[in-house]
């Protein structure tokens, strides 16, 4: 990959620009944005557009551009951000800041792949490898979760000195919270006081998380008293909010409900919907439901409530067995006609399906069917453990294969589930349905090629002593056994962490 020359960095916390929302809707970049912009499809290439845009004799300029990969990044459209960054030097032979260097290496990991940022950080001289360069290396290390290497990495930039600012450790910090090393939490931040390097509300959000994930109460106390004591730290909604979520796990409701009522006194406008989306499915996991109806009055008075909101008022209440109220408000998201997301119904078809109320999930899905919504894997998926469960095998069976033809790559179903259906064509006699069965399977890269040999074989030996779920055991690229549900909810919604985009952006001032 090329390298062109490259500038002095930029004063560090500078900002890279303005976004393309704060330019003129007249300026000729924005119109290049939105030339852009309507290309989603990442394997559809924007070089073309940004080509034919110098063919029409028009001058392009390095910052807009920046503005464009930003806002692309934004998106997580990573590829067209990409192709920008590349087009940026190698059509207009712009040259790069360490930033920029820092960007593309990012950009390059989340694309092509880590192995293909490796490459391109050792083309980089060795004199250009300053702290935002090794940062982005680090991140890189730590968004797939390698711990050698980004431990390795933190060497060497304490080696060069690169080691004087919090970012770096909260990279570090946050992996070694994400990957179990708790043990190692610690350490760092000894480390950190050691140098004289102050903790920041993320390094303390990350202790905290690690606390609030392992019940810690007494680790959360510490780390809230150390926090609100010290008053060069701004504290904002998410770190009471974190504290709560752990207070919850302990089993102490009322802890938790003062750190959310704390939480939600630390609300700004700038994050408004997102905190109001995590609070309302905080105060369900402790039984209020007076606070969660209130909040979402405040939330519909103070925002204007999109597909995320409702899904985090609805699962709320579903949480809260309340589903009279849950219906009114589906009705009401229908009737607002806002972008369709199908995780909204599909909500309301698990609940019905926990409930044993297969007939009200049946006549929904029907319902969608005929206003030309398609169901998806989850929907199916939802009907099959449904049926499993008021012991109707056959309709479940049916609607697995509905999930399984309909599924995405890497989806994959609860191993009890497949080894139900597999159990009950076999116990059936029906062999050419199973070998239909595991075709499927096969054909969707549910399970491997020798695991669908070793069930054909089971299928066909009447004789076996074994189960499916002897066989699927053995299989660790199926599902985990999770069954669909609040599954998602919790892990969209339920439990906040800290990721690493929270801790580290290339995108923002940090760098």
């Amino acid at each position: 990959m090329k390298l062109p020359g490259i500038t002095t960095i930029p004063k560090l916390g500078s900002r890279l620009g303005l976004t393309l929302r704060n330019y003129s809707t007249a300026t000729p970049m924005n119109h290049l944005y939105r030339r852009i912009s309507p290309l989603g499809d990442p394997k559809v290439s924007i070089v073309p557009v940004l080509d034919q845009w110098i063919l029409e004799g028009r001058t392009v300029t390095k910052q807009p551009l920046l503005s464009i990969i930003k806002e692309l990044r934004r998106f997580k459209r990573y590829t067209h951000a990409l192709e920008v960054s590349m087009w940026m030097t190698d059509k207009r032979y712009f040259d790069l800041t360490f930033r920029d260097i820092a960007i593309r290496l990012d950009l390059i990991a989340k694309v092509h792949g880590i192995e293909q940022a490796e490459k391109y950080f050792n083309n980089i001289p060795v004199k250009l490898r300053l702290l935002e360069v090794y940062s982005a290396l680090l991140n890189c290390y730590a968004h797939v979760k390698d711990v050698k290497k980004a431990e390795a990495v933190m060497q060497k930039m304490r080696d060069l000195g690169l080691d004087r600012t919090p970012l770096a450790y909260n990279v570090l910090l946050n992996l070694y919270y994400q990957t179990g090393n708790h043990e190692k939490l610690d350490t760092l931040m000894h480390e950190m006081e050691e140098k004289g390097i102050k903790f920041d509300s993320f390094t303390y959000g990350i202790r905290l998380s690690a606390y609030a994930a392992s019940s810690d109460v007494e680790g959360i106390d510490r780390i809230l008293q150390r926090m609100e004591s010290n008053p060069v730290n701004v504290l904002d909604w998410t770190i009471y909010a974190v504290a709560a979520n752990g207070y919850t796990k302990a089993g102490d409701g009322e802890k938790a409900l003062a750190m959310l009522s704390k939480s939600e006194g630390l609300v700004t406008a700038k994050k408004r919907s997102s905190a109001f989306d995590y609070l309302l499915t905080q105060y369900a996991a402790i039984g209020k439901k007076d606070e969660v109806k209130r909040l979402w009055e405040l939330y519909k008075k103070k925002e204007k409530v999109f597909n995320r909101g409702y899904i985090a008022f609805l699962t709320s209440l579903l949480r809260l067995d309340d589903i009279e109220s849950a219906e009114k408000i589906f009705e009401e998201w229908e009737a607002r006609e806002l972008t369709y997301d199908i995780r909204i119904p599909n909500f309301l078809v698990g609940y019905y399906c926990r409930k044993g109320l297969m007939e009200k999930a049946e006549t929904l899905l029907n319902r969608l069917i005929l206003k030309g919504v398609k169901p998806d894997a989850k929907s199916y998926y939802h009907l099959a453990t449904g049926y499993f469960s008021i012991n109707q095998p056959e309709k479940a069976v049916e609607a697995m294969s509905e999930a399984i033809s309909a599924c995405r790559p890497r989806w994959k179903p609860s191993k009890e589930s497949l080894a139900a259906c597999l159990e009950y064509l076999k116990g059936k006699g029906d062999v050419e349905g199973a070998e239909e069965f595991l075709k499927l399977l096969r054909d969707k890269d549910v399970v491997s090629v020798d695991l669908h040999d070793r069930f054909l074989k089971y299928i066909n030996d009447s004789n076996s002593s074994s189960n499916a779920l002897d066989e699927l055991e053995e299989d660790a690229s199926v599902g985990n056994g999770k069954t669909i549900g609040f599954s998602e909810l919790e892990e969209d919604s339920l439990n906040y962490k800290p990721s690493s985009s929270n801790v580290f952006d290339t995108d923002s001032e940090n760098i």
